[in-house]
Formats: structure tokens, sequence, C-alpha cells
């Protein structure tokens, strides 16, 4: 008697998975916007007080660092407030991508749907978010005027190459932190340190222009890939020049997350279940 193969462990299974789960939009579509209204169920204003913190923040951080720094805050305001906006919502792909499966167990266990279906909710929930704090930059438009040109309109597929990478970083960090349980708070360090070295609230060409061993230091932040996914969308929104190579970066990096996200999601897709 042959013993029939599994398939659990195949890429058609890690495959099938993302198409699955892609093609059950409704089901996280419905779950990401009922994430929203929970939150703010009693709220008068609701999500918008996400706004108002960003827009809060930006200014205390522009205000303060342009102060420290001596820059132009007319330059350096859309800078801090657009690299927030961005920064909110890489970093909660991160943080809320390593505890997506152990925060949905009770679905996991008792919904059959692909496990795709929880990170494609949780980036949904991240764009609307995105799409509150938008509000912020249209403000900025309108008081500071930055130059903006037909290159902007990079901004869009930009946006998009930065969700798509969002879906393997919560897909990945997921089944990581879902079996390693320290993980979880190693990525919220990591992401506390990343905010810093950064160019949100400093720039690098401030660096640059006070020469000598601090611009030496300005070249070490190429090496940090969250200033790549940074600029391809901060640039054109406020209309700094920007260098093509940044867009290279986060290509290369997009391929090799993918590639290592579907090995996770081939050989450990069906023990997600079991560690949850």
């Amino acid at each position: 008697m042959t013993v029939p193969v599994s398939d659990s462990q195949s890429f058609k299974r890690a495959f099938g998975d993302l198409r699955t789960g892609f093609s059950q939009r409704e089901l996280w579509l419905h779950l990401g916007w009922q994430d929203i209204k929970q939150r703010y169920r009693r709220s008068v204003i609701g999500p918008f007080w996400i706004t108002i913190a960003t827009a809060v923040q930006a200014t205390a951080m522009g205000l303060l660092y342009s102060v420290l720094l001596d820059v132009d805050l007319r330059e350096f305001l859309p800078h801090v407030a657009v690299g927030l906006i961005i920064w909110t919502f890489i970093s909660a792909a991160i943080l809320e991508g390593g505890d997506v499966f152990v925060d949905n167990e009770g679905l996991i266990k008792q919904l059959p749907s692909a496990l795709s279906v929880h990170v494609y909710r949780l980036v949904w929930r991240q764009i609307l978010l995105f799409a509150h704090n938008l509000i912020v930059y249209v403000v900025i438009l309108v008081i500071f005027q930055p130059s903006l040109s037909w290159a902007s309109l990079t901004a869009l597929p930009a946006f998009v190459l930065i969700a798509f990478n969002a879906v393997w970083v919560g897909l990945l960090f997921g089944i990581v932190a879902t079996r390693y349980r320290d993980i979880a708070p190693i990525l919220a360090s990591m992401v506390t340190l990343l905010f810093f070295m950064t160019p949100i609230v400093w720039t690098t060409q401030g660096l640059i222009n006070q020469g000598g061993e601090a611009a030496n230091r300005a070249r070490l932040v190429e090496i940090n890939p969250l200033f790549h996914y940074l600029d391809i969308l901060r640039a054109p929104m406020i209309g700094e020049e920007q260098q093509a190579y940044h867009w290279y970066i986060v290509i290369a990096c997009t391929l090799v997350g993918w590639a290592l996200t579907i090995l996770a999601l081939k050989k450990y897709r069906a023990r997600v279940p079991y560690w949850v």
C-alpha cells in the first residue's frame, strides 16, 4: 500500500495561501475596518485622534529639532511631518506583524481561512490609518507649499511597493515571532533604535553640511534599509530631489524579503495553528 505524500510543506500550498487569502478580501476588508471602529467605538471624533496625535508630534519635533539643529522650519517641518506619517505605517507593520498570529489565535483555530488573511487585514488597517494621517500632509501642502512636480506622482507606486513589503514583513515576522515569543519585544527595541537611526527628525544633508567626521557618519545611514523605504515615498511627497539607487535597494530588499517569506510559509505554515 502506497502512503500518499503530504504537500503541506510545498511551494504550491505557500502560494495557494497567498492567493486564497487575497480572494477572501471581503473578510479582511471588513475585519480591518471593524478594528478601527472598535478601537474608537465611543469616541466623538474616532480615528481622527490619530491624525491629531501625529500633527502634535510632528509640530513639537519640528519646532524642537529645527532650533537644536539650526535649520529653516519651512523646510524642516514638512520633512519631519511626512517622515512621521510614513514611519507610523512602516513601524506598525513591523510591530503588529510580530503579534499578528498570536493576536488572532481564536480566529486561526476556529475559522478555516488562509494565514495570509490576518496579514492582509493588518496591512489594510494600516492603510486606512495612513489615509487619515494624510490630512496632516494636506495641511502641510497648504501652509508650506513645497515645490511639487510631475515627479511627485512616483509617490503612488512607492506607497504600493511599501504596502507590498508590509505583507511579507507581517508574514515572516509573524511566523518567527509565533514560534519564538521573545522576538516581539526584540522587534520593539529594534524599531525604537531604528527611529533615531533613520533621518526623520534629522537630515543627512544637515550632517553633510557640517563636514568632517559628521559628513562621514552621514554615509552610515545608507546601510539602514528603512532609510531607502522612507526616501522613495517622502522625497516625491515634499518635492525633494531623489536618486534612483533608493529604488534599486528597496526592490532588492523586496525580492529577498519575499523569497525568505515564501520559504518560511512553505515550511512552517501548517505549524502556526499549533504554535499560537
